[in-house]
């Protein structure tokens, strides 16, 4: 079982940065791969952010590329997201996620949220314009 709980979300002006982290118990952390999906209102969630166990493979939604950075710090059980150059349309709750990452599955695998087993409860992002 693994426990995700996320930090660092709040309102920030467009153009400005956020750094979220998410805290994961249990031992099977350095073992997952960890994502970072969004939901708008009235939105599907959509991908983020994803970074295999090791931490040296990393992936990104388009419209993310370029300001976002995901990164991890397996002695302290962390993944981080660090959002640059906010826009508006970055207005979201954002969760966190876990699944066990045993061998490579292909880059589609860890961007579909149905594949991850854990998820946080979310943090609130607004970015005002």
């Amino acid at each position: 079982q693994v426990q995700l709980v996320e930090f660092g979300g709040g309102l920030v002006q467009a153009g400005g940065s956020l750094r979220l982290s998410c805290a994961a118990s249990g031992r099977t952390f350095s073992s997952s791969a960890m994502g970072w999906f969004r939901q708008a209102p009235g939105k599907e969630r959509e991908f983020v952010a994803g970074i295999r166990r090791s931490g040296g493979t990393t992936y990104y939604a388009d419209p993310v590329k370029g300001r976002f950075t995901i990164s991890r710090d397996n002695d302290k059980n962390t993944v981080y997201l660090q959002m640059n150059s906010l826009k508006p349309e970055d207005t979201a709750v954002y969760y966190c996620a876990a699944k066990s990452d045993t061998y490579y599955r292909g880059t589609y695998y860890y961007t579909q949220g149905s594949n991850y087993d854990y998820w946080g409860q979310g943090t609130q992002v607004t970015v005002s314009s």
